[in-house]
């Protein structure tokens, strides 16, 4: 990203933070982080423009007014379709705000995290309330009068709760992009989801899918934002974290368990995803734990 893409930028807190907020208007191409997955949620509002978003195994069309919920630990990426210029908003909420900020009222207001489609799409009187919501979003970023953090946790829960009922009340999810091409990208991934433990190449992989690794490996990244080496890495890496909290595996086991058939490959694939060994994220996950 460089500066002279973005043509505004508001933000209320940081990533660290229980509650975090930003609104950014871009006219360049924007791309992600290729390692994109995180332990808290994420609310993604886009405001104007268009993108396509690739959420767990599908790639989604999002247009203005459309509600992208991420929960934690899932892969996602936001790709350039059509014109690169829009404006969104995101938001993030970890553990500690859904225990003490949504409380009693967690399960609710989270149903749209699990919901069956990623997407939410309000219609009719639903829609003029995000749009209402939003503004007042934005304007309390811009004038920050006093008691604007409240202002915004307030909006950011009436958001939710507009999302909760129209998921709770039947609203149809919005179907994934259904060319043949992200039909058959789709595929792959689900089969990366399921068989990253098992050794996996290119040109097997290709193979088993009846496509030519060059053609698998333009169209996964078109679909996808990703490689597929880069996919299965991330994926790999993910569910190695999960071990390492969850369970008291021998780490070698664990690589072996997630696909890396050398440990030394392991080590450092899992240190450029997520910037510590294995051996110091368990140490400081289990010192994170309640005893």
């Amino acid at each position: 990203m460089t500066a002279s893409s973005l043509t505004e930028r508001l933000e209320h807190g940081n990533l660290s933070d229980p509650f975090y907020i930003e609104y950014v208007s871009r006219t360049q191409p924007f791309t992600m982080e290729a390692h994109h997955f995180h332990s808290y949620f994420e609310l993604y509002c886009l405001l104007s423009g268009t993108r396509d978003y690739f959420v767990r195994d599908s790639t989604y069309g999002v247009e203005a007014g459309d509600l992208v919920f991420i929960g934690p630990n899932v892969l996602h990426q936001t790709l350039l379709a059509g014109d690169p210029a829009h404006a969104r908003i995101v938001v993030h909420i970890d553990d500690r705000y859904v225990r003490n900020v949504l409380g009693e009222h967690a399960e609710l207001l989270l149903g749209p995290f699990v919901a069956a489609a990623p997407i939410v799409r309000l219609k009719g009187e639903q829609r003029l309330r995000l749009d209402a919501l939003t503004d007042r979003i934005l304007e309390e970023l811009r004038m920050r009068p006093p008691g604007f953090e409240l202002a915004l946790r307030s909006a950011f829960a009436e958001l939710l709760l507009l999302s909760a009922r129209a998921v709770q009340a039947g609203h149809a999810p919005e179907a994934s992009l259904s060319s043949p091409m992200h039909r058959k990208m789709s595929e792959i991934v689900r089969y990366l989801n399921a068989s990253y433990g098992e050794p996996i190449k290119v040109g097997e992989l290709a193979e088993r899918f009846y496509i030519s690794p060059y053609h698998m490996s333009r169209s996964f990244k078109a679909a996808t934002g990703f490689t597929v080496i880069d996919y299965l890495n991330l994926t790999r890496v993910k569910e190695a974290q999960r071990l390492l909290r969850a369970t008291r595996l021998p780490i070698t086991e664990i690589a072996a368990r997630t696909g890396f058939d050398n440990f030394s490959h392991f080590g450092k694939t899992f240190k450029k995803i997520t910037r510590a060994s294995a051996r110091d994220y368990r140490k400081e996950h289990s010192a994170a734990s309640p005893q």
